[in-house]
């Protein structure tokens, strides 16, 4: 099975970026223990962070017929990004919605989440975990 794994902006200073919200571990060790558990459970997974929306796209076009599942944390572009939920339904390729922090007990522009209406499933709050919950999802349910 082969997963793609988006991040969107300001991923990039995990550890550094409110830590009291996400936590003190930095990006690196995301990537870190997302390759682990692929490598773990035989998934065959690519990692990619943008700041910038239209990479994001042009990533989720280039899985077109490449790529088994997405998991995918807009971040930012979660709460304003119909590019990104076009870019999904255009491949039409079964995804997950992952946040490190709980949305929904945060601010009230928070609460909209333009690709969660493509997503199969959306998993808030947890960390870290939450890649590893979304995965795992994926592989159970399509990784055959």
């Amino acid at each position: 099975m082969k997963i793609l794994v988006l991040n969107g902006p300001n991923l990039n200073m995990l550890g550094t970026r409110e830590p009291h919200l996400y936590g003190d571990r930095n990006y690196e060790s995301l990537c870190n223990m997302i390759n682990g558990f692929a490598s773990q459970k035989g998934i065959d997974v690519e990692i990619y962070q943008s700041n910038h929306e239209g990479c994001l796209v042009d990533k989720i076009q280039q899985a077109y017929g490449v790529i088994d599942g997405i998991v995918i944390n807009p971040a930012a572009y979660t709460h304003t990004s119909v590019a990104l939920l076009d870019a999904l339904k255009a491949v039409s390729i079964p995804t997950v919605e992952v946040h490190i922090s709980d949305v929904s007990k945060r601010e009230d522009f928070r609460q909209v989440s333009y690709v969660r209406n493509y997503c199969e499933k959306t998993i808030a709050g947890h960390g870290f975990d939450g890649y590893i919950e979304a995965m795992d999802y994926l592989l159970q349910k399509y990784g055959g």
